[in-house]
């Protein structure tokens, strides 16, 4: 598992890695449902703000791994973390790409993403929202190399969009609303869901 948490959350102005869900961070959070879907290896990727991050991020089965070349954008992160799980769990088959500032991905959703993969026999399985596959989303193998050559500000969209053919999606409406600006942040706390398209910004 690979989870993206360099950005610097510019449009919030604090890092949004830190918000508070339900008692814990959203850092936390996530890494805690990740676990709680019985997946280990889990590599996170962190960048601006690392220093006040890496308590959130401190586990048995977490990697901790810096991209000092976050101000390039998602592409660095996605290259970090494929890389450093190619060298630290070299026999890994695959990996399921997630950023932790979709607040409604759930233990279940996980679970239906390995399921389907498995059933269809496709390489990647993807959640589908706004006419969209993106993340989370899970590739084999056979896709890391691509992965680890993707280069700016656009993330792994840029190669679901090239072969959909290879992939299995599950429904997931609930993916096109993250947490860029405090009213996202003020609009999820009071139970709000507004219409947000468009690609996920990393955090």
């Amino acid at each position: 598992m690979i989870l993206l948490a360099a950005g610097a959350s510019s449009r919030l102005g604090r890092a949004k890695q830190l918000l508070d869900y339900n008692g814990q961070s959203f850092l936390k959070h996530m890494i805690s449902t990740v676990e709680s879907a019985g997946l280990t290896s889990l590599i996170v990727v962190l960048g601006a703000n690392a220093s006040s991050l890496s308590a959130e991020a401190d586990g048995k089965h977490i990697d901790v791994v810096i991209n000092t070349g976050w101000q390039e954008g998602i592409a660095s992160s996605i290259r970090c973390g494929i890389i450093a799980m190619q060298n630290r769990y070299p026999a890994c088959d695959g990996a399921l790409i997630l950023v932790c500032d979709q607040p409604y991905i759930t233990v279940d959703l996980i679970n239906q993403l390995i399921r389907v993969q498995k059933k269809s026999g496709k390489p990647i399985a993807a959640s589908a929202y706004e006419n969209i596959a993106g993340t989370p989303a899970i590739f084999h193998q056979s896709f890391f190399t691509q992965l680890a050559s993707l280069q700016g500000d656009k993330g792994a969209g840029k190669i679901l969009k090239q072969v959909p053919d290879s992939i299995a999606t599950i429904d997931f409406p609930l993916g096109s609303f993250d947490i860029d600006t405090q009213e996202d942040y003020d609009n999820w706390k009071a139970n709000l869901i507004p219409h947000k398209a468009g690609e996920n910004e990393e955090m």
